[in-house]
């Protein structure tokens, strides 16, 4: 399940494209529930890619410096020995 949090955006359609039409200082929040697969991969010369994917076919895809996706793996780790999550 996809769910977005679009707070005070404009948007126009013309001509079958959607375009945002409103201020650029707007903050918008996605969240992905009950995914199915993830892919991690290369992205460019300096990122990891991470890609979520639930069971309708949405999609959510990050794109981290090498140090934030360490980071993400250390508190994987510590959840795995701290966490009943992981029992």
């Amino acid at each position: 399940m996809l769910t977005l949090d679009l707070d005070d955006f404009t948007f126009e359609l013309k001509d079958g494209a959607i375009k945002h039409v409103g201020p650029s200082n707007r903050t918008a929040t996605a969240k992905l529930y009950d995914v199915e697969g993830v892919d991690v991969r290369e992205y460019g010369d300096k990122r990891v890619k991470i890609g979520f994917t639930d069971e309708d076919g949405s999609e959510i895809e990050v794109a981290l410096f090498p140090e934030q996706a360490r980071e993400i793996a250390r508190g994987v780790e510590m959840l795995e020995e701290d966490s009943p999550v992981f029992e």
